[in-house]
């Protein structure tokens, strides 16, 4: 896991790390939480697409993914991070902001919480990003 979630802060610019994370994240099932890393970097393979058509669809699968990990572990902190990353970076035209305040403010509130180092490094990344 620490493999995805270090990759995670890394997939917009590196084109070649989202897709093969992506290819990863497919090949497991039932894990809420690899679908909602799925959706994430679905949903920021979106930027590594020239077709705005292709861009549209791929970052909607994306959003989807993350939506259905929600409803199964919507008190999951890690969920909530990967939606509060994404639709913290969404263009405002995709209209997937909705749940920024409460995550960001869900995040905040249980990051003392958090164990793992890794998981502690991308959470400060994500809080700080502009």
């Amino acid at each position: 896991m620490n493999t995805i979630r270090s990759g995670f802060g890394k997939a917009s610019r590196d084109k070649t790390l989202c897709k093969k994370m992506i290819d990863n994240l497919e090949a497991l099932s039932g894990n809420n939480l690899c679908l909602a890393y799925l959706g994430g970097y679905q949903a920021v393979w979106a930027n590594h697409i020239i077709n705005p058509f292709s861009k549209l669809k791929t970052f909607n699968t994306g959003k989807d993914n993350i939506e259905k990990a929600i409803k199964k572990d919507p008190q999951n902190f890690e969920i909530r991070l990967v939606r509060f990353s994404i639709q913290k970076n969404a263009p405002a035209f995709l209209d997937y902001g909705q749940d920024q305040k409460s995550d960001e403010a869900f995040i905040i509130k249980n990051l003392h919480s958090v164990s793992n180092t890794v998981l502690k490094k991308l959470a400060d990344e994500i809080l700080k990003s502009e």
